[in-house]
């Protein structure tokens, strides 16, 4: 039997769904959501029904942007001949922080794990290869997190693009193994991109 009314059960069990959130932590938030006036509620429910509603995948790099195509491709400055791939958008944010990287990226959503049922088909391979075909791209840097999948799926890309005529580059292991991008600070993500070499 729970100790909340059921309203205030039903609200801790969604925060529990998002990731890293225990129920202890759940429920310090469904309590500061109810404390909050009903504006600064009615606000946050808005930001997340907006998001959902009008964010989309850019067509071209996979990237969550409120336009298609997302800023990073539609910018005339950006050198749309070299590509970055990474897992998550999440981790265009941390190679952007750099302000190192002025060429363009691919999400992949995604890597490689046979052990989670993730194979090349189910992330964004297929797409990354079209964008390949037309000969206007001269290197791919593959910046997958340095884990087992991560690595696995960079020598994947790697098999597959190279004999295309691409230059492909790995990013220098300045990052620790076992890492995220997102997590990496921007001096360790500059002398990676720095000393990526080819694979």
């Amino acid at each position: 039997m729970s100790l909340y009314s059921p309203s205030i059960e039903k609200l801790i069990e969604s925060f529990e769904k998002l990731p890293s959130i225990g129920n202890k932590t759940a429920a310090r938030l469904a309590f500061y959501i109810l404390n909050c006036s009903e504006e600064e509620t009615n606000e946050f429910v808005s930001a997340i029904v907006n998001a959902k509603k009008n964010l989309k995948y850019c067509g071209k790099c996979f990237n969550i942007s409120d336009t298609d195509p997302c800023p990073i491709c539609s910018n005339p400055k950006r050198d749309q001949s070299t590509i970055c791939v990474v897992e998550d958008v999440r981790d265009i944010v941390a190679m952007e922080k750099t302000h190192e990287f002025k060429g363009v990226y691919h999400v992949l959503h995604g890597s490689i794990s046979p052990m989670n049922g993730v194979g090349p088909d189910d992330i964004k391979i297929k797409e990354l290869l079209s964008r390949l075909m037309d000969g206007s791209v001269k290197e791919v840097i593959l910046a997958t997190n340095p884990r087992v999948e991560g690595e696995a799926t960079a020598m994947y890309l790697s098999k597959l693009i190279k004999p295309l005529g691409v230059k492909v580059t790995r990013i220098a292991h300045g990052i620790p193994v076992g890492g995220d991008l997102e997590y990496t600070d921007e001096i360790t993500l500059t002398k990676a991109l720095e000393g990526r070499r080819e694979i």
